[in-house]
């Protein structure tokens, strides 16, 4: 399949968009540059995205935030444990009509939006959570047989508390695998903090004062639809998400010994689509190893399920993560251990 790459003059404009976003949020979310760069991968890349963290640390005001630069509509749901699949998608309520009939008329609920966000969405019962799985993955909502489109584009940005906290439940593994990203938020500096209580009442972030616009969004994807992703590379990817499962061909020690199930072919397409924006972000037209790393950890995180004896042993995933990144190699050659690749 022949591939005609991005010229200069094309890449440039969606680049200098994507970081007048980067710099935006920043500028109203004060230490977190790594984390928003990696939300605006996720964006870029149509890609839901789950942020979790400890109450107080600034998710919701993230997603707020996003949603205030991007220009989009937005709604906000308040995930409780007694939340029903109705109050997301809507519902169907008996009307009389003109002609003195009466008829079931569908009621839009809050799904119908740009940007969903799922605030706490780990408080809600696993029924209701459930509800969201065909919208994340098919950008639709059946009711009573029929299907109605959501709108384009359609990101769901849901934030939970860390599940050993009082009145959590845990996502299924189904819903987890529909979000891209799993990011965690943790707690700013003492610099970040320092400038936030001194420069900002209340704590309350500056109203953005500019704004993506409709046309401008669609300019990057359209861009990003043409980064160009090389063979070596799919083929790393491949063997990477292949290598999370302990009878891969190439799984380290720790995956074998720690790792109940790997990773499925939908984490191979989101490294792909996210290494893609992670290039555009860099100003690049085609998508090299480095930026396949920059995005594993964020997609395999909450894809790998870990044992007992990971447990036991104290393992999190992260540290699995970092041991399959060190052992699989970019070339695949499978040099003696004396014998390395110098970089130029």
């Amino acid at each position: 399949m022949s591939f005609t790459l991005l010229q200069p003059d094309e890449l440039a404009p969606a680049v200098k968009l994507a970081e007048k976003v980067l710099s935006e949020l920043d500028q109203i979310l004060l230490g977190r540059t790594e984390l928003h760069r990696l939300v605006l991968v996720g964006i870029f890349s149509r890609g839901h995205i789950l942020l979790e963290g400890l109450p107080g640390v600034g998710k919701t005001a993230l997603v707020k935030a996003l949603g205030q630069l991007l220009n989009l509509n937005f709604k906000r749901v308040q995930f409780t444990p007694d939340l029903m699949p109705g109050d997301i998608l809507g519902s169907h309520i008996l009307q009389d009509a003109a002609d003195g009939t009466r008829d079931m008329v569908f009621h839009q609920g809050p799904i119908f939006t740009n940007i969903l966000l799922a605030d706490e969405i780990n408080r809600a019962s696993p029924k209701t959570q459930s509800a969201l799985l065909e919208a994340m993955q098919e950008q639709a909502v059946t009711l009573l047989g029929n299907t109605r489109a959501l709108p384009d584009p359609f990101f769901v940005l849901a934030s939970q508390n860390p599940i050993e906290l009082e009145g959590t439940y845990p996502l299924p593994e189904a819903q987890l695998d529909r979000f891209m990203f799993k990011l965690m938020v943790s707690q700013v500096d003492v610099e970040s903090i320092d400038r936030i209580i001194s420069t900002r009442r209340r704590g309350s972030p500056p109203v953005p004062t500019w704004a993506l616009s409709e046309l401008e969004l669609k300019q990057i994807f359209s861009v990003l639809e043409h980064i160009f992703l090389p063979r070596p590379v799919s083929r790393y990817i491949s063997r990477l998400v292949a290598a999370t499962h302990p009878k891969g061909e190439e799984a380290p020690e720790e995956v074998q010994n720690y790792v109940a199930y790997g990773a499925s072919p939908r984490a191979a397409i989101a490294i792909a689509e996210a290494a893609r924006a992670v290039a555009l972000l860099n100003g690049r037209p085609t998508v090299g190893f480095e930026d396949v790393r920059q995005v594993v950890s964020a997609v395999l995180n909450h894809r790998l399920i870990l044992n007992y004896k990971a447990r036991f042993d104290q393992v999190d995933v992260f540290q699995v993560i970092d041991r399959l990144l060190a052992k699989v190699d970019e070339t695949g050659l499978h040099l003696p251990a004396d014998v390395s690749i110098r970089r130029a």
